[in-house]
């Protein structure tokens, strides 16, 4: 069984006065049915590579919540976990390990390799259509409807680490990119907020996890 990590948002408890590591629950229930073992993992880690080193993961999943540090206009930001995901993509990179980026995750990727966000209307707790490149998306719709839960989207890809759009919403922002010499990619909605996962998120994820071609 593939294991599978999971980065967390940080949400903090004012009366309690913690910063608290949190997970979606859904996750783990939709990386089990896949035949995945979810690992989650910790943002507050000082030695991050002998970290990850230790637990031998097979890919990573970088989950959605909190606003990037580095992005003008963010709420809800958590320094400690720009820091460790930058980090994680950095030494996945380097040992060309899979990596599928959520919502924020997306916008982590994409910032890392140089690209830039913008805030934008209308994403916020609504469906939207979304185009799909067929290339990527074989035998799937050419749109489909996706939830969507971001105050911010793709302005432009970051090219220092050429990714490459694969699906588009009505507005024309990037819903979805893949890495062109990597096994790194990452969508904009939340397939694990779904419920059943539809054939696009479960080509998507395969993928990722190196288990189909994309």
């Amino acid at each position: 069984m593939k294991r599978i990590g999971l980065t967390q948002r940080v949400d903090v408890a004012l009366g309690y006065g913690e910063r608290r590591d949190a997970l979606d629950q859904n996750w783990a229930g939709l990386l089990l049915a896949l035949g995945y073992c979810p690992v989650p993992l910790a943002n507050k880690v000082q030695d991050i590579e002998g970290y990850l080193a230790a637990l031998s993961l097979d890919g990573v999943v970088l989950t959605g919540g909190n606003d990037l540090g580095e992005v003008e206009g963010g709420s809800d930001v958590a320094p400690e976990r720009d820091r460790f995901e930058h980090r994680l993509l950095d030494l996945f990179a380097a040992e060309r390990l899979p990596v599928l980026g959520v919502c924020r995750g997306l916008q982590l990727m994409n910032v890392h390799y140089g690209g830039a966000l913008k805030q934008v209307d209308g994403h916020i707790a609504q469906r939207h259509l979304t185009a799909l490149d067929p290339a990527f998306f074989l035998d799937c719709p050419d749109s489909i409807s996706v939830n969507s839960f971001h105050n911010f989207a793709i302005e432009h890809l970051g090219q220092s680490g050429r990714l490459k759009a694969i699906a588009w919403a009505e507005d024309g922002t990037i819903e979805a990119a893949a890495h062109e010499a990597l096994p790194q990619f990452g969508v904009m909605w939340h397939p694990e907020r779904e419920g059943a996962l539809a054939k696009h998120d479960l080509l998507l994820i395969r993928a990722a996890f190196g288990d189909v071609q994309p």
